[in-house]
């Protein structure tokens, strides 16, 4: 008989400090196939690995028993329907000529969500906020689950990760190591959707810029990324994680098959000082993103990148990635933008309060992905703050109108009056401005400019910015200007 279960393979995991795929006898499985996983519900996933040339299995899910048999070169492949969320659900694969099986065991069927993006995202709940609280407290969202994948760069598109964190069930010994903006969303989705298993798959890199995520297929032929491109084509660091393509291919392409609800997204500091070309790379992440996951319509929510003093570059290099990410917002559907100008701290990129990231996440889950699975009363009155909609000058003073909810607007809680606004005239000088709430809209003027040109809020990462809706969302930077930018845009 030959002795093969995920026992041996937890061993081996445990001794080694790494996880290997599920191996039995001939038969492998990809990484992300592990106990206590959470399969995407109502929907088909594939399941597939590497057995003996030729070799019979029999797979058993729930009351389905799926025969294959391995190709010529040892490859197989087969199709699970998970139905509606439950479980624990075991997953056996046996080979029919031989005394060998693999059980995959406490397995749930939920919703996946895949948390990506730079530091922000992969910076542990060890340092957020409240650490050993929130550490302490994760014990009680037993239908959270996790798998982190560990970073590994490659040439091309690999079928499996290189190094991963398997499935584990949320506890403090599993949520301490992981992404914190990741953690505090799942949580929140689990304690507001009955029922649903969560499972939350971080594949994240610090300081790593929006390319690396990108698959080299996608940004070929864009002219605008040629300089990029040909940049890194005439470099030796072959093995860098900035390198374009490097991480879709070791990170994300490993889960091309594996179906998944949303994702959720924190980068962009890496590319402060090359807005103009994140305005193009950006959507095209998202479509690349759909397109490998074959879904056309996958809800992306992406955090607005807390306020920091970036010395080395210019005054408005911020706001201009500010308004990239807003134009993606804007143009883009199926997305969310969580505004964080509110948990910024000038002096640390990365603040500690992951919380209201991951929270306001949440929301644009709760308020656009769930909402029609949702008790009405359970469905968020506003998932995002104010976001600047039209302008129109009327008697010297500037009407700003704003999309983002139901509840109105509102002054932040312990500020008295509206902060963050400049205005200016023919001259294109901005100066401060007096900002006032009037009904569902904001007056904007100066009692210097008679005859205002445009309006800024957010343009001075330095000046507090207290606008917010009704549910203290705070609404995101603007302008109405097309000046052309004051800072330079690098290619690389």
């Amino acid at each position: 008989m030959k002795l093969c279960c995920c026992f041996l393979v937890a061993l081996v995991a445990t001794l080694s400090g790494t996880f290997e795929s599920v191996v039995c006898s001939d038969i492998l499985l990809p990484k992300v196939f592990c106990d206590h996983m959470v399969l995407q519900r109502d929907s088909r996933v594939p399941i597939f690995g590497t057995a003996a040339p030729d070799q019979k299995l029999t797979l058993t899910f729930q009351d389905q028993k799926i025969p294959v048999t391995a190709d010529v070169n040892g490859e197989w492949s087969a199709e699970l329907i998970t139905g509606e969320a439950g479980g624990p659900h075991e997953i056996t694969i046996v080979a029919t000529d031989e005394d060998a099986k693999i059980v995959i065991s406490d397995v749930l069927v939920g919703d996946v969500w895949l948390c990506s993006g730079q530091s922000n995202m992969s910076r542990p709940v060890s340092m957020a906020m409240h650490a050993e609280t929130e550490i302490e407290q994760s014990k009680s969202y037993t239908n959270l689950r996790l798998f982190r994948v560990e970073e590994s760069v490659a040439a091309a598109p690999e079928s499996d990760f290189a190094k991963v964190e398997p499935w584990q069930l949320c506890s403090p010994e599993s949520v301490k190591d992981f992404s914190a903006t990741g953690y505090f969303f799942g949580r929140e989705l689990v304690s507001r959707i009955e029922n649903v298993p969560i499972g939350l798959i971080s594949s994240a890199v610090s300081g790593t810029p929006c390319e690396a995520w990108l698959s080299r297929a996608k940004m070929d032929g864009v002219d605008s990324l040629k300089p990029l491109l040909d940049h890194w084509d005439q470099s030796d660091k072959v093995s860098s994680s900035h390198r374009p393509a490097n991480l879709f291919n070791g990170m994300i392409a490993p889960l091309s098959k594996f179906p998944i609800r949303g994702v959720i997204w924190y980068q962009g500091e890496t590319n402060v000082g090359r807005a103009a070309q994140y305005k193009e790379l950006f959507p095209l992440l998202i479509d690349d993103w759909r397109q490998t996951f074959g879904q056309a319509q996958l809800p992306f929510y992406f955090a607005q990148l807390a306020p920091f003093r970036y010395q080395a570059l210019g005054p408005e290099s911020l706001p201009e990635l500010w308004e990239a990410q807003l134009q993606t917002l804007k143009t883009v559907p199926q997305t969310g933008m969580a505004v964080l100008t509110d948990v910024g701290n000038l002096e640390d990129i990365h603040p500690e309060n992951k919380q209201a990231a991951g929270r306001r996440l949440a929301l644009l889950a709760l308020g656009k992905t769930y909402a029609d699975e949702l008790d009405p009363e359970a469905v968020p009155t506003d998932s995002s703050g104010p976001i600047f909609e039209t302008a129109s000058v009327e008697d010297g003073k500037f009407r700003i109108k704003f999309s983002g909810g139901q509840s109105g607007l509102s002054v932040a809680k312990d500020s008295e009056v509206l902060t963050g606004f400049t205005i200016c005239g023919q001259d294109k000088k901005f100066v401060p401005a007096t900002a006032t709430i009037v009904g569902d809209t904001v007056e904007v003027y100066s009692k210097d400019i008679a005859s205002p040109e445009a309006v800024r809020y957010g343009w001075d990462v330095e000046a507090p910015m207290t606008l917010v809706n009704g549910a203290g969302l705070p609404a995101s930077p603007f302008r109405t200007d097309d000046f052309p930018v004051a800072s330079p845009n690098a290619d690389f």
